[in-house]
C-alpha cells in the first residue's frame, strides 16, 4: 500500500523484453535505498513493482503482460522521468489516501494552462472509470495522489500548485500525454457492497435500475 505521496523522481534506465513481457530497470535518482531489500514494492508511475534485483543506484523489476496491457508501461521509454514511492509503513504519515498501486485505467491529457501561480489539467478516463471519479474526491495520477476539482463525464480537472508541479512528472504533461489512473479503492468496495447477493452474480453492476430497486433513486 502507498500513500500517494511522491519520494522522488527517478528514470526508466533500460527495458528488456523477457518471455513476453518485460524487465526493466529504475534508476532512483534520491529516493534512499538502503531500507529496501528483495521483494519490497515500489510504485513506479502508479504501478506497484516488486523489486527482484538491487545494483545499487536503483532496482530491477519484472512486468507481466497483465500490467503491460492496462498501464503505460508499455509505452515508456529509456530515460523516461517516473514517480517513486516505496510502501507505506506503520510509521509513514498518511498525507494522501490509500493507494493500492494496482492501476485501473490509462486516461488522456485533454488540456492543460496556467492559473495565477498553479497549472490546471484535464484529465480523460476511460468510461468504465468515469462513475468512481467524484467532485473533491481523490484519484491517483502517475501514482500522486490528488483531488477531482471539477467532473464532466468522464473527464475531470486537477489544480496542481508549484510544489506538486516540481516534484512529480505532471510538470511534462502536454496534451496527448497518457497516464496511469487509479480510482479510490473505497468507491470500488462500495459498489460492491451496494451490490450485496447479486456480486456472486457475474454480469451487472451498480446501474440506476438496481438503485431504483432497491430504494435508493426513483425511476
Amino acid at each position: 500500500m502507498f500513500t500517494g505521496i511522491i519520494e522522488a523522481k527517478g528514470r526508466v534506465a533500460r527495458l528488456e523484453p523477457k518471455g513476453g513481457d518485460l524487465r526493466l530497470l529504475i534508476e532512483t535518482g534520491d529516493l534512499p535505498l538502503a531500507d529496501v531489500q528483495l521483494g519490497d514494492s515500489i510504485a513506479t508511475n502508479g504501478v506497484c513493482l516488486t523489486v527482484v534485483e538491487l545494483p545499487g543506484n536503483g532496482y530491477w523489476a519484472d512486468v507481466s503482460g497483465e500490467t503491460l496491457a492496462h498501464t503505460t508501461v508499455v509505452e515508456w521509454a529509456v530515460g523516461q522521468a517516473v514517480n517513486l514511492e516505496k510502501a507505506l509503513t506503520p510509521n509513514t504519515r498518511l498525507g494522501g489516501h490509500i493507494v493500492s498501486g494496482h492501476v485501473d485505467g490509462v486516461g488522456e491529457v485533454v488540456s492543460r494552462y496556467s492559473d495565477a501561480r498553479s497549472e490546471r489539467f484535464r484529465i480523460r478516463a476511460p468510461a468504465a472509470l468515469a462513475k468512481y471519479i467524484a467532485h473533491k474526491g481523490s484519484i491517483t495520477v502517475d501514482g500522486t495522489s490528488l483531488t477531482v476539482n471539477k467532473v464532466d463525464g468522464a473527464e475531470f480537472e486537477l489544480n496542481i500548485v508549484p510544489h506538486t508541479l516540481k516534484c512529480t512528472v505532471m510538470e511534462g504533461y502536454r496534451e496527448g500525454s497518457r497516464v496511469n489512473l487509479e480510482v479510490d479503492v473505497l468507491a470500488r468496495y462500495l459498489e460492491r457492497l451496494l451490490l450485496g447477493d447479486k456480486a456472486a452474480e457475474s454480469a451487472g453492476g451498480v446501474t440506476l435500475d438496481f438503485l431504483a430497486e432497491h430504494g435508493f433513486t426513483h425511476r
